[in-house]
């Protein structure tokens, strides 16, 4: 299965010349995976992550095959991510044929937890031990429940084919939804495992939800990221993550009413922080990553117009873009590499004034080319007089050094933040 991602327009845009530049300039380049991403990350049991990798003048493009389907990504951060949430769908998929999962999938039917005991009512005939397959386990639903799983439901009972493990996770997910206690399994299930519990991979949710079920329904102990791989490797995804612990901690709701609070504590609005927590880019964790790492500028003002350029994203590469440059700055700012004293928006990009009075932007990108677009950025005009410092992750190239630095920037080279 191949997912579709958003080509990183955002990135450009953020880029955009004010004006035409007229000279020679670069193309994006082909560089190798392994220059790129840690060996380990390259190949696993279960994926290989193709050594080419295309770049538009700012974002590497990784393609990466899989016993599951190609997945891709942009950017370094998100490779990493989606190394792990490929290692994670595995996790799941093996557990999903071992034994706990089957006595879970049994009890849920014939001993279910008093929160879903009226939720299923027809025994399991199969449990198939192939990979991510769970079938005719559902029967009829109480009406509470929604019409998720009664689809599965009128799927299993049906002479056609039985469902695919996509539709089961998405039947589960349906219906597991509306009966409490599941969203905080699922929480644990995600901590387990390592991964954002709100990551836009469906394969990953389906599967969460799926082997997430037959735990919680069946009254078994959560022990999804220790079925398959050590308390060592499921610790180190964690970390790669970057995720705030609250994020598993709390509900959407709950984790929604926090982040709030924050906000109006800063000063933004009523009205943006609504849009903030409903605008379809945001999903649950990018929306807290942004907030933290507003929280940790407590002495930068201007931080309601960040709120509101996350609110104009248009996509969620978008998003991610600028969750990984407010990153850059709350490390730099927990580091003490600079204390920022304002925040700013320039065109769709952040920046920020640190204590020197240096304009630092911080550019979460991972090969620059002395492209048009970057020449035109680089000789804006509307920046200001104070001296520029470009905060980059990745590499320039020799020309987009000298282009900077020609033009009055101080490149400054960072590494990559952990979200």
């Amino acid at each position: 299965m191949k997912y579709p991602f958003v080509l990183p327009i955002a990135c450009v845009a953020m880029f955009a010349p004010a004006f035409a530049q007229t000279g020679t300039f670069e193309q994006g380049v082909m560089l190798s995976a392994a220059s790129l991403l840690p060996a380990e990350s390259l190949r696993g049991p279960s994926h290989r992550v193709r050594d080419h990798v295309p770049t538009d003048g700012f974002m590497a493009f990784f393609t990466m095959d899989s016993d599951f389907g190609t997945f891709e990504a942009v950017g370094v951060p998100q490779a990493r991510r989606r190394v792990i949430e490929i290692e994670a769908i595995r996790t799941l998929v093996e557990t999903s044929r071992g034994d706990l999962f089957a006595e879970g999938m049994k009890r849920s039917i014939e001993q279910p937890i008093a929160a879903v005991r009226n939720i299923v009512t027809n025994p399991v005939e199969t449990v198939r031990s192939a990979p991510g397959t769970v079938v005719r386990f559902f029967g009829k639903v109480g009406s509470a429940v929604g019409r998720g799983a009664e689809r599965i439901a009128d799927q299993a009972s049906s002479d056609g084919p039985p469902p695919t493990a996509g539709e089961v996770g998405r039947g589960i997910g349906n219906v597991a939804k509306n009966v409490a206690g599941f969203e905080r399994a699922k929480l644990e299930t995600a901590r387990q495992l390592g991964v954002d519990p709100y990551s836009d991979n469906p394969r990953l949710q389906e599967e969460m939800d799926k082997v997430t079920w037959a735990f919680f329904a069946g009254g078994l102990p959560l022990r999804v990221g220790a079925a398959a791989v050590s308390a060592g490797v499921a610790l180190a995804a964690t970390n790669l993550v970057g995720l705030p612990a609250e994020t598993y901690s709390l509900t959407e709701g709950e984790l929604a009413a926090r982040d709030a609070r924050s906000l109006a504590a800063m000063g933004v609005t009523d009205e943006d922080i609504r849009t903030f927590q409903t605008h379809a880019p945001l999903s649950a964790s990018r929306r807290h990553l942004i907030v933290v790492a507003l929280e940790s500028l407590p002495k930068a003002a201007g931080r309601g117009r960040i709120i509101q350029q996350a609110n104009a994203s248009a996509t969620p590469g978008e998003a991610e873009f600028l969750i990984g440059a407010l990153s850059i700055l709350a490390e730099r700012q927990q580091t003490g590499a600079a204390e920022y004293t304002a925040l700013t928006v320039l065109g769709r990009l952040p920046g920020a004034t640190n204590a020197k009075g240096e304009l630092e932007v911080p550019a979460p990108v991972d090969h620059v080319t002395w492209t048009e677009q970057v020449a035109g950025f680089a000789n804006r005009d509307d920046l200001g007089a104070a001296p520029k410092l470009l905060v980059h992750t990745g590499n320039l190239s020799q020309a987009a050094t000298a282009g900077f630095m020609t033009a009055g920037w101080k490149p400054v080279r960072v590494a990559y933040p952990s979200r």
